[in-house]
């Protein structure tokens, strides 16, 4: 495919819209709607607002210009159009959350990474837990829990001592975070289709936030939280540090 009509978008950060306008005054610049690929500079956080923001438009190609660069290709300026005709595609699934605060309001939102309970105050979290309609634990005391795609297990995921999940195997990773009770429960592997639901045990006294990705729902009493295939993201790597070959490498940092 030709990726001849760029669209630069770039993070807040100094070093982002220095390589913005750079970039701009080198290759043009296109509308998103209007681009067969868009370039974003910045971090993974701000990779991850891009990748929301234009998901299943045209495939999005990051450039290091943050501060952490899991998702990122390094930043040169020069035979850009060329690269990115080198480049391989990985196709990314999101988790959908649907989140139920306290006040009974609906929240929906998608997340690359995961999805993250976490506790509001310094009382520990109670939390039930379902697996496809199934109770599969009655309480957990803990920090908080999370589900991760396999592109986001090398993320919060492996901070908290989860599985890292290859790309393409088809599985989620549910992780306690901080598991008080039961002590060595160290989550569960689950498959793709499975849908995982929380519900919050003593939400007055012990309220917890949904996070998706960079959506935070507060005081939620209910959260469930499954992957979906109706929507495809699209991002590009450099074929010599593609994000398979960055998901393995994680396994054998020191």
């Amino acid at each position: 495919m030709s990726y001849s009509r760029v669209a630069f978008v770039a993070a807040d950060s100094p070093q982002a819209r220095e390589a913005l306008s750079e970039l701009t005054q080198r290759y043009g610049q296109h509308k998103p709607e209007d681009a067969d690929v868009i370039v974003a500079l910045g971090g993974d956080g701000f990779m991850l607002e891009a990748v929301n923001s234009y998901m299943a438009k045209v495939p999005i190609f990051g450039m290091h210009r943050g501060t952490v660069g899991f998702l990122m290709n390094r930043y040169e300026q020069g035979d850009l159009l060329e690269r990115l005709q080198r480049t391989t595609e990985v196709t990314l699934h999101p988790l959908r959350m649907t989140a139920v605060s306290s006040d009974g309001k609906v929240h929906d939102a998608l997340a690359v990474n995961e999805v993250s309970l976490l506790r509001q105050t310094r009382q520990v979290a109670k939390i039930r837990i379902f697996v496809d309609g199934k109770e599969r634990m009655d309480e957990l005391s803990c920090d908080g829990a999370l589900v991760c795609t396999p592109a986001g297990s090398s993320a919060y995921n492996l901070s908290v001592h989860g599985p890292v999940l290859p790309l393409g195997s088809n599985v989620l990773a549910l992780t306690p975070i901080s598991a008080f009770r039961p002590r060595r429960w160290r989550g569960a592997i689950l498959p793709h289709t499975a849908v995982v639901r929380f519900v919050m045990l003593e939400p007055d006294k012990r309220p917890v936030s949904a996070v998706a990705d960079r959506d935070e729902v507060r005081d939620v009493v209910e959260v469930s939280v499954r992957e979906d295939r109706s929507i495809a993201m699209r991002i590009l790597f450099d074929p010599e540090h593609n994000l398979e070959e960055r998901i393995v490498a994680e396994q054998f940092q020191p």
